[in-house]
């Protein structure tokens, strides 16, 4: 396995880390495992020593950030209005500018902001119609934003608030490089919504701390954000990001660049949701997270809520690659690390596809999913079928192990062909409708030998009654209550002291390592 590498966007050397997808449980990712990110963006500031360019309420943005030089720190009035868009430069050298708010100082590194910040931030406005607010020339690079507030114009209907790259640019000459998005808001028109706050066809670009908001339109798939067009490396942690159609999504277009694919992504301690009012007004809703091309994706510590059938099955996570106009045969998921993630509130929880189901496509490839919570897996409160996992169209070396759900659907929905190289080991879960069926096969032991050839299945609590069979080392309990958790009436589903299952997998719990959940949901460290 290759060990990751620290991309200090706030300074020039690359620190050789340890690996993330090690998670500190060596050996569970199965004989296939999951390669991490080779590179992980340190996003702190790097030092300045420039001027401090103050511009007044009302002046030429523009004019000053075209004659700022590496090293310059821009400064707005905390209340200010700029309008878009702004269009960032291609720089001489490798030194940063930054955009900040002059109220920037009361705005903590490492705590995420709100609306209720607002007062502190400054404000840049999307141009006229669905100009961006924020785009930048080819080559674009070295800027930072710090507490400014991203929107447009009351009434307005964004195509694309905060543009990092076109997302056709066809070399890495063009490709616009080390962009930070650091404690901002970024959000659509209340009433209307907005397609896409933010567009991430970069290299070497973060999203750390901040609140995404209001990106929802009717009869149309709208994003926070989404990346296409850019290798990577990208770091997204600690935000508020709310979407009703995809929250945050990598593929879905053709990139423009030849063997493209979205790399080294790190997606840490965010809070993905959609509100629950929503429910009851006309935004199509999709998914909360997709990969439909990505490459070494590290997803730990997040939590994923609400998820509802409505333009589709309400199913939480997808991994399917998307050769999408049939431009991209290279097109991949693969080296997918899902780790100590909270999924709740969804009809459905992880679908998995092997290949694109039209145009050519790579296999999907090495998925971990580890540690994870899935509660209130619901078809009947959701509108949609209560599914935990989906695998479709022939994945290889996909890992699930030490999960703790409560699906009321079935476990694994799987149709073929055959799936290698597959692991189900020391999960604590309701066995639901189905348990592990395939189509048109008996769920249990035959859809394994038919569907999952090879598969190593062990070390499982199911719980349900009347249960197939699922070879040995497996474990059937009558109900909830037999499991021994210490309260499941207030969903507190760690294993009590007197528990029989009590570190029975090799040491540890089966389920999930609960103690990990709110500590990497805390984002620790940037």
């Amino acid at each position: 396995m290759r060990t990751s590498r620290r991309l200090a966007l706030g300074f020039a050397a690359l620190v050789a880390v340890t690996a993330a997808s090690s998670h500190g449980h060596p050996g569970h990712a199965g004989p296939a495992g999951a390669e991490p990110p080779y590179q992980i963006i340190d996003a702190r500031p790097a030092p300045l020593g420039g001027r401090i360019l103050a511009v007044a309420a009302g002046g030429d943005l523009q004019a000053v950030l075209d004659g700022a030089r590496g090293g310059d720190t821009i400064v707005l009035p905390a209340g200010s209005t700029f309008r878009g868009p702004l269009t960032l430069p291609r720089l001489a050298g490798d030194r940063w500018i930054e955009i900040r708010s002059a109220g920037a100082d009361d705005l903590a590194p490492g705590r995420r902001v709100a609306p209720a910040d607002a007062a502190k931030m400054a404000r840049i406005l999307g141009g006229e119609g669905s100009q961006a607010a924020v785009q930048t020339a080819a080559g674009a690079h070295h800027v930072r934003f710090v507490g400014i507030e991203f929107t447009v114009t009351p009434g307005a209907y964004s195509t694309g608030l905060v543009r990092f790259g076109t997302g056709e640019e066809t070399s890495a000459a063009d490709m616009p490089h080390h962009l930070v998005i650091d404690r901002c808001w970024v959000h659509g028109d209340p009433a209307r919504g907005g397609k896409r706050g933010l567009a991430l066809n970069a290299a070497a670009a973060a999203v750390i701390d901040s609140y995404f908001s209001d990106w929802k339109g009717e009869g149309q798939e709208t994003q926070a954000i989404a990346g296409w067009n850019g290798p990577g490396p990208f770091k997204i942690v600690n935000n508020y990001v709310e979407a009703a159609g995809v929250n945050i999504i990598f593929g879905g277009a053709d990139p423009a660049v030849a063997n493209l694919v979205p790399s080294d992504i790190e997606v840490r301690g965010n809070h993905f949701t959609k509100p629950l009012a929503w429910r009851k007004e006309p935004w199509t809703v999709k998914n909360l997270f997709e990969l439909k091309n990505a490459r070494r994706v590290l997803v730990a510590g997040n939590v994923f809520e609400h998820a509802w059938g409505q333009a589709q099955s309400g199913t939480a996570v997808l991994l399917s690659p998307r050769n999408q106009d049939g431009r991209a045969p290279w097109t991949v998921v693969e080296d997918v690390t899902f780790v100590d993630n909270v999924v709740r509130g969804s009809a459905s929880g992880i679908k998995i596809s092997g290949r694109d189901d039209g145009p050519p496509s790579q296999q999907t490839r090495r998925v971990v999913i580890r540690d994870n919570l899935f509660d209130d897996i619901d078809g009947r409160t959701w509108g949609g079928d209560g599914r935990l996992f989906t695998l479709l169209n022939g994945t290889h070396g996909v890992v699930i192990e030490h999960n703790t759900a409560f699906p009321t659907g079935s476990v694994i929905t799987v149709e073929g062909p055959p799936h290698t190289g597959f692991v189900f080991r020391d999960n604590v879960l309701l066995h639901g409708e189905y348990g592990i069926k395939g189509s048109g096969v008996a769920m249990g032991e035959p859809t394994l030998r038919a569907l999952f050839p090879g598969a190593f299945v062990a070390g499982n609590v199911f719980i349900g009654r009347d249960l197939p069979a699922y070879g040995t080392g497996n474990t059937a309990v009558g109900s909830v209550k037999d499991v021994g958790f210490v309260d499941p009436d207030r969903r507190d589903w760690r294993l009590r002291p007197g528990s029989r299952f009590k570190g029975i997998a090799g040491g540890r719990d089966p389920g999930a390592d609960f103690e990990a959940l709110p500590r990497i949901a805390r984002a620790e460290g940037r």
